[in-house]
């Protein structure tokens, strides 16, 4: 497998991001190891809340929240997934698959950093891949908080304007990070932030994480991941523990998942479900401290 390593200079000066990064190595298909990072705030020995990135961001997303978490005590960690921020970037597009983002995140989240008890905040395909690892190693988390995210098995078809994002992702000569991620917020995007979301890609060739991974959300029900998402909702259906939908009022794609998810999952059923306002895809970005404080109080 070829894989591109972003220099180390790319982050320097990041804008509210000092979290020194973490490594560990992890497996890939061909018998050799990827690099994954990640960055840790609050005390070691807090209550975990794994917060999962997706499409086309990284950890540096979550940074707003990390710092609420770690006022609350809480451990937050944050990977960066395979293909995107200070992780290795395989080069072929062929070398993404919904199953091997699941099994790359397990490996780093069990085996590495050997997690229990974990309060999982999955945002994009960081819903994606986390609501598969909850429903395939339950024993391991405690809660979770689905935020602007969903599970699709292909049985029901996508918004059109989802549609029209693979195919200017898929179709891009020059793939602009930083404008993808600044059309999914609302209350904009400052220069240092946009240029803190292109850092990662210095070129071109390591974009094949962001330009992969919408055509890998299954749209048809004989999809690859279909089978392994519908019995990850067959568990999903029998979850008692606590689970908040925390979505925001300004995310056309992914907004009519929030009451599946809260009318499916019997843990979320009691729940008060908060509606993140003036907040688009990127919720974190547009109301960072806002989320974070629904993830303390709900931990707590």
């Amino acid at each position: 497998m070829q894989t591109y390593r972003t220099p180390d200079e790319r982050f320097a000066d990041l804008p509210d991001f000092s979290w020194e990064p973490r490594y560990a190595d992890v497996a890939d298909p061909d018998g050799g190891t990827l690099r994954m990072a990640w960055v840790e705030a609050g005390p070691a020995d807090g209550p975990v809340a794994l917060l999962l990135h997706g499409e086309p961001t990284w950890s540096f997303l979550y940074r707003k929240v990390m710092r609420v978490l770690a006022d609350a005590g809480i451990r937050a960690v944050a990977p960066d997934l395979v293909g995107f921020g200070r992780s290795d970037k395989p080069l072929a597009t062929t070398d993404h698959t919904f199953a091997r983002h699941v099994e790359w995140v397990r490996e780093l989240a069990f085996d590495h950093l050997h997690l229990s008890d974990v309060t999982l905040v999955g945002q994009d395909w960081g819903g994606l891949i986390g609501l598969r690892l909850v429903a395939e190693h339950p024993d391991r988390f405690a809660r979770v908080v689905a935020a602007n995210t969903g599970l699709p098995t292909g049985d029901h078809a996508m918004p059109e304007l989802w549609w029209m994002f693979r195919n200017a992702v898929e179709t891009a000569d020059s793939l602009d990070i930083g404008r993808f991620v600044e059309a999914g917020c609302v209350r904009g995007l400052g220069d240092a932030d946009r240029a803190a979301y292109d850092a990662p890609f210095p070129d071109e060739a390591a974009k094949a994480g962001p330009r992969v991974m919408p055509t890998l959300v299954p749209t048809t029900p004989d999809d690859p991941a279909t089978a392994a998402n519908r019995a990850a909702w067959e568990v999903l259906s029998r979850w008692e523990k606590p689970f908040l939908a925390a979505f925001s009022d300004g995310d056309p794609i992914t907004g009519d998942m929030a009451p599946i998810i809260v009318g499916l999952v019997p843990g979320a059923l009691e729940l008060e479900h908060p509606r993140i306002t003036h907040a688009g895809h990127f919720l974190q970005e547009d109301a960072g401290e806002e989320l974070g404080r629904v993830v303390a109080e709900f931990m707590g």
